[in-house]
């Protein structure tokens, strides 16, 4: 099937779309570059193993917490000064970072300091591309660019930052990544439209995952995006798979590599070759084969085996993409913050409690392969379901479902003729429940 719509790259046409672009890029490149600066500078202060773990994990931890209980922000407020104030405030806790000698009792509050003011800024800024991006196939586009972006930029950032803070040091890089919040402040201020909040209403912090949890439809996609919980297990058992299989330590980089890889390689290709309205009909196959392909490690393969495998697994799993782009799509735009939020505080979640489990059960059965085995068949069991249930969705006849295109649209009534009142339909008990 051929390309069909905008170019990838048509969204970047769009001046507002632009700027998010690149402070997002700018954002993802100096959180890659800060992550491995301050697990260096730790580990170089106290030569603690569980220090310099806990401080890379500490820039992770607090976004759980601020996705659920900040992200409304972006709907309460204007999104273009959320997103200012809130960078501009990384850029000063970063800069602190980048003192030199900076007490690490001091070091690890401020760490926590900047996820948090980092899940309303992106809440918002995920809230405003939709905004500024109406037409369906353009936003679509502007998503699988975004999904690209960002993970080329992670895949880069895991070969390259140790290298890049071992030459400027730990110090130098953090004021770059200071300085990067300080130009996305600037970005936003100057080519972002300052629109009025989303909701006229006072929204409290449940109030997105009430809505998220309370629509069925929704319901359904959260359950095939936060299966990356399962797919995210071989990264975190990239060393003992590397010895388990025979490979040489170095191989663990490319076992780390071979998923993003394959996510950009993906999103590339379901971008240029696939439709919006035909990834709505086929994101819950690709939910089930991106896991499928995982069971296949049960054969114990060899270096070369499991990099093909955990490539395509990356290549079927740029569903991921799809499946937020459909969700910003079916959200409301006033409560569209803080869903987002509760979305993503499940993913992170999801990958967390993944990660941990796939450990567990390596360390039990001593076998990493067969966890990501296990892995994948769970994955399969779940993705199934949530797959004919998303298909009898689109059926029901809701135009949100079924097309994306078509999503947020309200039927255009039918005109009575004068003194007829319209007869209601029935519903039956299963409709009138969704």
């Amino acid at each position: 099937m051929s390309r069909q719509g905008p170019s990838l790259f048509a969204p970047l046409a769009n001046r507002e779309f632009r700027a998010l672009w690149l402070t997002e890029g700018l954002s993802v490149a100096g959180d890659q570059l800060t992550r491995v600066a301050l697990a260096i500078l730790v580990y170089d202060r106290t030569g603690n193993a569980m220090y310099a773990a806990g401080i890379y994990a500490l820039t992770f931890l607090p976004a759980l917490a601020g996705g659920l209980g900040l992200s409304h922000l972006a709907d309460r407020y204007r999104r273009r000064t959320l997103m200012v104030w809130c960078s501009a405030g990384q850029a000063v806790l970063v800069g602190l970072m980048a003192i030199p000698n900076m007490p690490l009792v001091a070091l690890f509050v401020l760490v926590i300091g900047v996820p948090l003011l980092q899940s309303p800024a992106v809440a918002a800024q995920n809230a405003t591309t939709r905004e500024i991006l109406p037409d369906d196939d353009l936003y679509f586009r502007s998503q699988d660019l975004r999904g690209i972006t960002t993970n080329t930029t992670m895949l880069v950032g895991l070969g390259g930052g140790g290298l890049l803070v071992g030459w400027l040091g730990t110090s130098t890089a953090l004021a770059i990544d200071a300085a990067t919040f300080v130009v996305a402040t600037l970005l936003v201020h100057r080519y972002v439209q300052d629109r009025p909040p989303a909701s006229t209403e006072k929204t409290s912090w449940l109030d997105g995952a009430r809505w998220v949890f309370g629509n069925r439809k929704v319901r359904i996609l959260v359950t095939l995006s936060w299966l990356v919980g399962l797919a995210v297990i071989p990264e975190g058992l990239a060393a003992p798979l590397a010895k388990e299989i025979g490979a040489p330590s170095g191989a663990v980089g490319l076992l780390l590599a071979a998923d993003p890889l394959g996510f950009i390689v993906g999103t590339f290709a379901i971008s240029h070759f696939i439709p919006p309205a035909l990834r709505a009909r086929i994101i819950g196959v690709l939910a089930t084969s991106a896991l499928g392909v995982l069971t296949l490690f049960i054969l114990k393969p060899t270096l070369i085996l499991a990099l093909v495998l955990l490539f395509v697994a990356g290549v079927v799993g740029a569903y991921q993409v799809t499946v937020m782009g459909i969700f910003n799509t079916l959200v409301p735009n006033e409560i569209r913050g803080g869903a987002f939020g509760a979305a993503r505080t499940g993913l992170r979640v999801a990958q967390a409690l993944g990660i941990a489990a796939g450990g567990a059960v390596a360390q039990g059965i001593g076998s990493s392969a067969t966890t990501i085995a296990i892995a994948g068949a769970l994955g399969v069991v779940i993705a199934v379901p949530a797959t004919v249930a998303w298909s009898h969705a689109r059926r029901e006849g809701d135009d949100t479902a079924a097309d994306p295109a078509s999503a947020g649209k309200r039927p255009t009534p039918k005109r009575q003729s004068p003194g007829k009142r319209p007869t209601p339909k029935r519903q039956s008990p299963a409709k009138q429940a969704s």
